[in-house]
């Protein structure tokens, strides 16, 4: 296509092939990293106006991930708001999600079913720090999304005060470096690769994407300790299947209280759902909250 908005920088929002991209100037480092650094691109800031054709545009905070963002598009005398990914709870690492009137609402729903409810960050920083501290016999690896995710726990660490240095796999110091470019206030790191193979790696914290659970990888540590964060650690046996010691509630994405104060925020008289448990998210709030809304249906 000529142009794409894009919402953030996650592969599965930001394609290649695209002639022109519009997105938020803190996302740019990252995607000219996944796009390719030729890419044209049109760096914006938030709540900033611009026309296409007869439509007014702009993007505000999705509070997702570093520069993420909601797209507001108006025209016709109606105003739509495409949420993208969002979350609503604090996160050190990201603005905060911004609430946008709307006429029309389009939201994800990845966690809507009232089991998904997320505890504050610190709490979530202070379980992991305890975790990771109480066994210093041994290596603490923490498997986590490469982008949003880990460095989410760098800033949580950060803000309860700890100082000792954490170690990256090389996916996630990449993004983490630009994190940091954007003066985003974290714990400090280094990447793995900078340590000799042989040195031991008993009592650190070492954060890792998730495709590097049980690979070759995982070859230089001796018997370590694993856990993995994700939203999808609320739900009982999923560590257990996925085969790690520990799991840390996690998410970057809203919970079912987020998803419902959006919606009502926004004040919009139709809402479409879209990604995860949509039907659901639509019936509640059809039922419940009296809010005509339906499943988005998606082109073949």
């Amino acid at each position: 296509m000529p142009r794409a908005l894009i919402t953030h920088a996650h592969a599965d929002h930001a394609r290649p092939g695209c002639g022109e991209y519009w997105a938020v100037a803190s996302s740019e480092a990252i995607l000219r990293q996944r796009l390719g650094a030729e890419i044209q691109l049109l760096p914006v800031d938030y709540g900033q106006r611009h026309r296409i054709g007869d439509a007014r545009v702009s993007f505000h905070s999705a509070g997702h991930v570093l520069g993420s963002a909601q797209i507001r598009l108006e025209a016709g005398g109606e105003c739509w708001v495409v949420t993208g990914d969002y979350k609503r709870c604090p996160d050190p690492s990201c603005d905060p999600f911004e609430p946008v009137r709307c006429d029309v609402l389009i939201t994800e729903a990845t966690f809507a079913l009232p089991i998904y409810q997320w505890g504050s960050g610190a709490k979530l920083a202070r379980q992991i720090r305890d975790w990771w501290q109480a066994d210093q016999s041994r290596a603490s690896l923490l498997f986590c999304y490469s982008f949003g995710k880990a460095q989410r726990v760098l800033a949580e660490l950060a803000a309860i005060g700890v100082e000792e240095e954490v170690l990256l796999h090389g996916a996630v110091e990449t993004v983490t470096r630009h994190y940091r470019e954007a003066g985003v206030p974290m714990t400090p790191s280094r990447p793995l690769s900078d340590l000799p193979r042989k040195q031991s790696m008993d009592g650190r914290l070492v954060l890792a994407p998730p495709s590097a659970h049980r690979s070759a990888w995982m070859r230089r540590f001796k018997a370590p300790q694993t856990a993995f964060a994700s939203g999808w650690m609320a739900v009982r046996g999923a560590r257990r299947r996925r085969g790690y010691e520990r799991g840390f509630v996690l998410s970057d994405h809203a919970d079912w209280d987020g998803l419902i104060r959006t919606v009502k925020e926004s004040g919009a008289r139709q809402v479409y759902v879209t990604h995860g448990h949509s039907d659901v998210l639509a019936r509640y709030l059809n039922e419940v909250e009296e809010i005509t809304a339906a499943p988005l249906q998606s082109l073949p």
